[in-house]
């Protein structure tokens, strides 16, 4: 049985990795080439699969080649893909990335599919009830919104990273009770100024159990509807940020499995990304939780 379940982007990434950006309309050397898998819920999934949670994704996928990427990447990370239906004959959600060494850059242009929505039937309903944690990020909109309302009814919690503004994001919003936005989400959504009081009008309006705001390099903050709490990233030696953030939802989402409270989640999960940056693709650079443990002693978190 399955501790998180996830429904939202699973898309097949191509990552380039450059000195700089390009230049329009010329020709560059590229440095290395890769295929991986990539999106938001589905790569926090994989993170936390890496990390010892057992984990399932809900939704479609076509029969092209690089559907079928995505499917056996999620099997080789322990991902259960059982509640995938495959829809032949559809274009699946694919990007291109450059990766440039000078800045520690990704620019990402990608291409959506046209891969219908996702339909909950029974038994996905059932791995949504039996779950600890259900991880939305406001792809797959319908469905996504069916789960959580399936979770409020069995008490499984919902995790929005809520990373994009799509359309429809105010109905998902309201069954979030891990709100764990983006800072560049929480202005845009709220018109705050800052990334606290943005928390403060998150919170009062959709009464989560916790706003968690994410800022990247410079950490974050918790808010639980009492106090704002801040936490500090760790200074790695980068090579691919792509898929940090959603690296850090699906290790929260794993904190959540273990019992740790927020500020501890935001802490372990910052490490877990910060050592997902040092390594070549957003999931195969996702560490083992031993791994994380010894990072955080060697930086004197000893509550670890």
């Amino acid at each position: 049985m399955a501790k998180i379940v996830g429904i939202g982007a699973n898309v097949f990434d191509t990552l380039y990795t450059v000195d700089t950006f390009p230049t329009e309309d010329t020709k560059m050397r590229a440095g290395a080439v890769k295929s991986s898998g990539g999106g938001p819920c589905a790569t926090g999934l994989v993170a936390a699969a890496k990390l010892g949670a057992a984990c399932a994704f809900i939704g479609n996928l076509s029969d092209d080649n690089g559907a079928k990427f995505l499917k056996e990447d999620f099997e080789k990370y322990g991902v259960d893909t059982r509640y995938i239906k495959i829809l032949p004959g559809y274009d699946t959600f694919c990007s291109c990335i450059w990766l440039a060494k000078e800045n520690a850059s990704r620019t990402c242009v990608f291409y959506r599919g046209n891969v219908p929505p996702t339909s909950i039937d029974e038994t996905m309903a059932r791995a949504i009830a039996d779950a600890e944690v259900l991880m939305v990020d406001g792809n797959d909109m319908a469905a996504a919104i069916e789960g959580a309302k399936l979770a409020k009814q069995s008490g499984t919690q919902v995790l929005y990273d809520a990373g994009g503004l799509y359309e429809g994001v105010e109905n998902l919003l309201p069954y979030a009770d891990l709100l764990i936005p983006s800072e560049e989400f929480a202005l845009g959504h709220t018109g705050a100024k800052t990334a606290e009081e943005a928390a403060k009008l998150l919170f009062e309006k959709y009464n989560p159990e916790i706003v968690v705001i994410t800022q990247g390099k410079n950490g974050g903050m918790v808010y639980d509807g009492t106090q704002v709490q801040a936490y500090s990233a760790f200074v790695v030696d980068a090579v691919d940020t792509n898929g940090s953030g959603d690296v850090f939802h699906g290790a929260f989402a794993f904190c959540v499995t273990k019992g740790y409270n927020y500020l501890k989640a935001c802490t372990f999960s910052g490490a877990v990304s910060a050592l997902k940056c040092t390594k070549f693709g957003a999931r195969e650079g996702v560490p083992t939780y031993e791994e994380t443990i010894e990072f955080l002693k060697e930086r004197g978190k000893d509550e670890f």
